[in-house]
């Protein structure tokens, strides 16, 4: 879903706009100065991927809470894929709290620095909200899911996917991009990774048609 943006750089700590586009139940888009797009991962929490149990729900949740409205995104660092990875606020309102809260995404163990975010988090899993819901066996964090082979993971940083579709169309897909989490890459198929956009041009592939 797009949705007409503005954008506006607050400072060297924060930037603040509407939210463009989203990729699932922690990444999204600005809009930046000059139509530059800006991915927004969000910090110390991980949502269900797409294709994973409650993927399509974390991202309504996300969805729900920020589609077309102001958002000042507080900057903790920028992520290997180039996304930057911050807390975004509408208002008061912390939209990583609200998506623990909501059972619409995990505490990131490997990242959390806020420990509230875990008490919020067990009391969404006493209320069996969300994810805390689902059957035991479909529940996975979304970090284990990857590793078990739910979603492969990009050798080195060569991470954008070459996938080929049933009509033997080669198609790249960026981290981010609505596309990226539902792909699997299989080499034997002539499937492959890479490392640029550029890369991927060279060698027949191709970006999607939306």
């Amino acid at each position: 879903m797009i949705y007409v943006a503005a954008f506006a750089v607050a400072s060297a700590t924060e930037v603040s706009g509407i939210v463009v586009r989203f990729a699932d139940g922690d990444t999204f888009t600005l809009l930046g100065e000059g139509n530059k797009q800006v991915q927004i991962r969000l910090a110390e929490i991980d949502a269900p991927e797409n294709g994973q149990p409650y993927g399509n729900r974390s991202r309504q949740a996300l969805t729900s809470l920020i589609a077309g409205r102001e958002v000042t995104v507080r900057i903790q660092t920028q992520d290997r894929y180039g996304r930057t990875v911050g807390r975004p606020y509408i208002g008061n309102t912390d939209v990583c709290e609200e998506m623990v809260r909501l059972g619409a995404a995990w505490v990131y163990p490997q990242y959390v620095t806020d420990d509230s975010l875990l008490d919020i988090e067990a009391e969404a899993r006493r209320a069996d909200r969300g994810v805390w819901g689902l059957p035991e066996a479909q529940l996975s964090p979304p970090w284990e899911w990857r590793r078990s082979g739910g979603q492969e993971e990009a050798p080195s940083d060569c991470n954008i996917k070459g996938n080929i579709n049933s009509k033997g169309v080669r198609i790249y897909h960026l981290p981010g991009s609505s596309s990226y989490g539902p792909t699997r890459i299989d080499t034997s198929k002539g499937e492959r990774w890479f490392c640029s956009e550029g890369e991927a041009r060279a060698a027949g592939w191709r970006a999607p048609r939306h």
